[in-house]
């Protein structure tokens, strides 16, 4: 059950305030020994970062501060050990809550609308990017780390370390958020079954040509259809070919916003983000920061061809090849089914259940042989039809570290001292390999990995290739990520529903987003809102006018199903090896 905002103050409101009896170098010692390891620094400079931390928290040793992330396991590892760690270490109390992910972008809302301080910071997206740069209600972080939080600003955080903190930066060219975890929307597929040379011979066929990875989404339906219908079974079990979840709840709409129009094809080209059309299908031109609309009248490609294709695919697939009961399944439901093992593939898989599909047979995961290596591999997501060289390929979610304007200066101070702690380089590849959310690049490439990556299925090579960069989370281009995302999953649901059509359904999203962005329009003009950056609405024109112009939304295809187009898994990742 969700709980709301009156409920959090509460819970915050009785926090007991009682602070911790010791802190110092002995029990940095002792987390640096028994802890922090492995680590890209040597145990001495791990210490000195603890000795650091210890002096720049002495004026607020005894302060109890309060910060908020969503429920995975690597906000887990820092409410449980690392908030732990750091309250030991420095003397100053935190109290890391978890919460799902609507309940923290709902806290976020309303600390920026109420200017009340409800956390001292929070792990908050950085698919509010657009949103933080525009309303300036959080603190940017260059300018903070430059002035007023210098002296609580680790000396050795080194930002270009960070994998993602070009996610996190504003058209401005300032850091607002800093990156604490990371994991992107892969190809999941069962390695084993791929491999056998009896569906091999049986898939090329029937279909004609070799079963792979699939890099079309032509081969991917061919292979769920395969596995579905043709197959089967398998050793006594039936299996399918295919995997998503369909229930009427707001993790419906971040499925589809989390890149799913893009991967089909539908937007721009342009890396982090497709400019002038975003994976949204918002339109935003080159060089401005207005957004001009999501309408295919008004330029946009929200509800343009290649959006209402990735839409009606996404139903078709959930229909024919997922197991029964997929379509009521939400996003907690839908990953962790895999580990039953009747599976064979799965388009949209995030990186970040790679630490519950490694998880030993004894604990319930058949995905795994009896010596607890993957069964699976994960490898680059399929792309649809629309879709061209030169844009992103998927999603990256880049969970990272806000520090709002509201927070009082002192409490603010001694957030940011915590959130640097989990990002440390004393800390982060521990945390690494807890939660295989990875964000720093010394991280990854560190030879604890290497000797690791034969049981993480792809993911270590994936992040050492150039391929990463492919990934990329919403961009600037949305310009109130709060108002916009909850009209999603309504309408996406009404496709499921069976009320409305994909193209109806597309067509009265894009009109709402509209409807939003014309009234923070007139906000902007009226109060400076969103400072200068607000939504310029293009004026309506015939969607013919735009259909297939350069620059704006794509026509409708002829053929949206061109022959499938497979590559040998092992070659992928040689080539991934190679860079």
């Amino acid at each position: 059950m969700r709980k709301s905002m009156t409920t959090v103050i509460a819970v915050l409101a009785m926090t007991s305030l009682a602070s911790p009896g010791f802190a110092g170098m002995k029990e940095a010692k002792k987390w640096v020994e028994n802890e922090f390891q492995p680590s890209t620094l040597s145990k001495e400079e791990q210490m000195k970062e603890m000795e650091w931390f210890i002096k720049a928290a002495a004026p607020f040793k005894g302060m109890e501060i309060n910060v908020l992330s969503e429920t995975i396991p690597t906000h887990e590892y820092e409410s449980k050990t690392l908030a732990k760690a750091f309250t030991e270490i420095t003397g100053i109390k935190v109290n890391h809550q978890l919460l799902g992910e609507g309940e923290v972008i709902q806290a976020v809302q309303t600390q920026m609308q109420t200017k009340r301080n409800l956390y001292d910071a929070y792990v908050n997206d950085s698919d509010l990017i657009g949103t933080h740069s525009r309303l300036q209600l959080a603190v940017n972080l260059t300018d903070w780390m430059a002035g007023e939080g210098k002296d609580v600003t680790l000396p050795t955080l080194d930002i270009d370390d960070f994998i993602g903190k070009s996610f996190t930066t504003g058209p401005d060219g300032k850091l607002w958020q800093l990156p604490d975890q990371q994991f992107a929307n892969l190809y999941w597929f069962r390695y084993d079954w791929f491999k056998r040379p009896d569906l091999k011979k049986r898939f090329k066929e029937i279909y004609g040509y070799e079963l792979g990875v699939p890099v079309n989404w032509s081969a991917y339906e061919d292979i769920a259809d395969f596995f579905t219908n043709k197959v089967k079974e398998i050793d006594g079990v039936r299996v399918y070919g295919h995997m998503d979840y369909g229930k009427r709840a707001p993790d419906l709409g971040w499925r589809m916003t989390d890149a799913w129009l893009s991967m089909a094809g539908e937007g721009s080209k342009g890396i982090p983000n497709g400019r002038p059309i975003d994976e949204w299908g918002i339109r935003m031109e080159e060089g401005s920061c207005n957004p001009a609309g999501a309408s295919v009248t008004r330029g946009g490609g929200t509800n343009g061809p290649a959006a209402v294709y990735a839409i009606r695919k996404w139903d078709e697939w959930l229909r024919k090849y997922a197991p029964p009961g997929a379509a009521d399944y939400d996003f907690y439901q839908s990953l962790p089914a895999l580990s039953q093992g009747n599976v064979a593939q799965q388009i949209f898989w995030y990186t970040a259940f790679t630490s519950a599909m490694v998880a030993p047979k004894s604990a319930g995961n058949n995905t795994v042989d009896d010596n607890g290596k993957p069964l699976w591999r994960m490898a680059p997501s399929p792309h649809g039809p629309y879709w061209e060289k030169g844009q992103k390929l998927g999603y990256q979610d880049a969970g990272s570290w806000t520090l709002f304007k509201s927070t009082p200066v002192d409490r603010r101070k001694a957030a940011w001292l915590y959130a640097q702690f989990t990002v440390s380089k004393t800390v982060s590849l521990k945390k690494s390999h807890v939660g295989l959310t990875i964000i720093r690049d010394s991280d990854i490439r560190h030879e604890s990995f290497t000797k690791r990556a034969p049981n993480l299925g792809g993911l270590v090579e994936f992040y050492r290739s150039p391929d990463r960069v492919n990934w990329t989370p919403t961009g600037i281009n949305v310009p109130d990520y709060p108002k916009l995302a909850q009209l999603w999953w309504q309408n996406i649901g009404d496709v499921n529903s069976g009320t409305f059509t994909p193209q109806q359904a597309m067509d009265r999203l894009a009109e709402q987003m509209d409807q939003v962005m014309a009234r923070m329009q007139a906000a902007d003009e009226k109060a400076n809102v969103y400072n200068g950056c607000g939504p310029r609405l293009n004026p309506e024109k015939p969607a013919s006018y735009w259909l297939g112009r350069p620059g704006g939304p794509k026509k409708k295809l002829a053929n949206e199903k061109p022959q499938g187009q497979t590559i040998d898994y092992d070659e992928l990742i040689k080539r991934w090896q190679q860079g």
